[in-house]
């Protein structure tokens, strides 16, 4: 017997009795099990322990709102394929508040809740306090299991990978080590090493929670204090109880999390900076601007092309405002004299004008090559320039698939190609917007599928345009005799791709990859940073770029700071005078001196 359960058992000797007595005593580890169920699903059992966090919600100082609280074994068994810590749950608040550090015997019933062993408490006694030191967990974790309910902490700094929860439910994606990366940002698809990939990172990441049930919490956890809870950033002292759990209810993904007894501490490790300094004499912005619509998403289809499309964006008046302020704050900031926009509505002129109209009522500031709609889709790709710094020369143009069979424009959006001239000196530059296809849904029914690999749906619709796109940017698209050109915009491809890999090997140079190599990004997904917006330049051209870069200034930031206000979000996060979280995707930032 250690010296914790000499010290105990005389205590609860001395308890008063739990409601069910006759229920047979059971060791905590016991209840636990070595494997992912417990041996006494279904039974009602005693259980004597230590109270290691607190999370019953009962109006005391909890460490949160669970619903019950975590007890810890008196007496460890020493076998590290079984958990020495439980979570207890107490319906209708049940008996009374339990303090962390109480001695307790609890009655109840074994139930495997969403996978995540817990005793439903029937009755609970108390005996006494003691202390219980947290275990050190260290990753990688090969088998989270074995830590379920017990009380652990963390003694190596963590990584944010991920924030796209906090808002909504309160957590954040944690990794150890180097900041997760897409597989293919930084290796050729594979599907084994795909998967191997993923089976790594599920060994070297875990959750942490805000320590409560519900949805939309207000005040937001970890959002409060003076640094960020961007991507990148670290957290240090992180001590709590682990528990496989959906999160909010029943809402939330199913993943083990840490539910902290005290509060981490967020340290910069990716702090936010400005734009960089303006080199050169013309600076070439790519920007997707998450949907932003002239029309409203108030569950109307009168948007699109034709007006008969859903629309995406802002709810409302207010969320649209909110929008356009932020939108317009972060484009003062990059101070581009051409900016290749995405995700913008594709109607006639609405949405630039709507656009051009929020960055200066005079038109002087910057203005849009009128397109009109372009293509069948709800969203377009389009220009803003500077008309004090560049004059459009020419018609612009369109690679759709009349132009190219191989370039699909009902799945990829066309790509819109216009000449520039430099006012100052008269140099003449192509430049080419894009959004390819995306990931997300399906190209099945013309048998180009998901091929487990890393790229995602529809690699081959993206290629097959790559290639297109690279051959037509090459060949004086609108006709103004330059050869010097840009592909920019949202190929929706990481950086060792097959659309980007077809684009290079097409002949265009590969600006991203050539100024910040594995490094380079501009999105976060599943807690994975990558480059899916893209700066690529025909040789002529190539030379005289000083330097290519996406500022990070929305992919690492949590969506709570965004216009919407959805889920009741609290309007005070938002702030239009910030450019932070203007979009999902960071702006690609291409400076060049470009001559006669």
């Amino acid at each position: 017997m250690n010296r914790l359960a000499a010290l105990l058992l005389p205590l609860l000797a001395a308890c008063e009795p739990a409601a069910t007595t006759s229920a047979p005593l059971v060791a905590v580890h016991a209840v636990q099990g070595s494997g992912d169920e417990s041996p006494y699903t279904g039974q009602t059992v005693r259980v004597r322990g230590v109270v290691t966090g607190d999370f019953q919600d009962d109006g005391s100082a909890d460490d949160g709102g669970l619903g019950g609280f975590f007890i810890a074994s008196i007496e460890p068994d020493g076998d590290p394929a079984s958990s020495d810590g439980v979570f207890v749950f107490q319906p209708q608040g049940g008996q009374g508040d339990i303090t962390t550090g109480d001695v307790v015997e609890v009655t109840g019933r074994v139930v495997e809740h969403f996978g995540e062993t817990q005793i439903v408490a029937e009755g609970i006694a108390r005996g006494g306090t003691a202390a219980v030191e947290p275990v050190d967990l260290s990753f990688p974790v090969d088998d989270f299991e074995r830590y379920e309910g017990m009380l652990v902490t963390v003694p190596e700094p963590l990584v944010i990978a991920g924030n796209r929860n906090l808002g909504r439910f309160g957590s954040l994606l944690l990794a150890a080590g180097e900041r997760p990366y897409q597989y293919t940002n930084r290796e050729a698809p594979d599907r084994d090493g795909y998967r191997a990939a993923g089976r790594r990172l599920e060994t070297l990441s875990v959750i942490l929670d805000d320590g409560s049930r519900g949805e939309n919490p207000d005040p937001v956890r970890y959002a409060g204090g003076k640094v960020p809870p961007r991507s990148g950033n670290t957290i240090r002292g992180l001590t709590g109880n682990v528990r496989w759990s959906r999160g909010s209810g029943d809402s939330g993904d199913p993943a083990y999390r840490i539910m902290p007894t005290a509060e981490p501490v967020i340290e910069p490790g990716n702090p936010r900076t400005p734009p960089p300094e303006r080199s050169g004499n013309l600076r070439v912005v790519s920007f997707n601007l998450l949907n932003l619509f002239s029309g409203l998403d108030d569950g109307n289809p009168t948007c699109g092309p034709r007006g008969d499309a859903a629309c995406r964006g802002a709810d409302t008046k207010r969320e649209r405002e909110r929008q356009l302020a932020k939108t317009v704050t972060a484009l003062r900031y990059l101070d581009a004299d051409i900016v290749g926009v995405a995700e913008i509505e594709n109607n006639a002129r609405e949405s630039m004008e709507l656009l051009v109209s929020a960055l200066g009522a005079d038109g002087q500031s910057y203005r849009y090559v009128d397109t009109g709609a372009i293509g069948d889709d709800s969203i377009r790709v389009g220009f803003l320039y500077r008309p004090a710094a560049v004059t459009p020369v020419g018609e612009y143009a369109l690679l759709t698939r009349a132009v190219d069979g191989r370039f699909d424009d009902r799945r990829n959006r066309p790509a819109l190609a216009q000449t520039f001239r430099l006012d100052a000196n008269g140099a003449l530059l192509t430049v080419i917007a894009n959004h390819l296809k995306s990931k997300g849904s399906d190209c099945d029914e013309v048998n180009d599928p998901n091929l487990g690999d890393g790229q995602g749906n529809c690699n081959r619709t993206r290629t097959y345009a790559a290639a297109a796109l690279a051959e037509w940017s090459q060949g004086d698209p609108t006709g103004t005799g330059t050869k010097r050109a840009l592909v920019i915009g949202d190929l929706n491809a990481y950086l060792r791709e097959d659309p980007i890999r077809a684009l290079e090997n097409g002949g265009l140079v590969n600006l991203l990859d050539r100024d910040r190599g594995d490094l380079a990004y501009s999105y976060v997904y599943s807690g994975r940073a990558g480059a899916l917006d893209h700066a690529l330049a025909t040789p002529a051209l190539a030379g005289r770029v000083l330097r290519a870069g996406a500022w990070h200034s929305n992919a690492d930031e949590p969506a709570l700071y965004d216009y919407n206000l959805d889920f009741g979000r609290d309007p005070g996060l938002f702030d239009a005078a910030t450019p932070w979280r203007s979009s999902d995707h960071d702006p690609v930032v291409v400076d060049i001196e470009l001559d006669p």
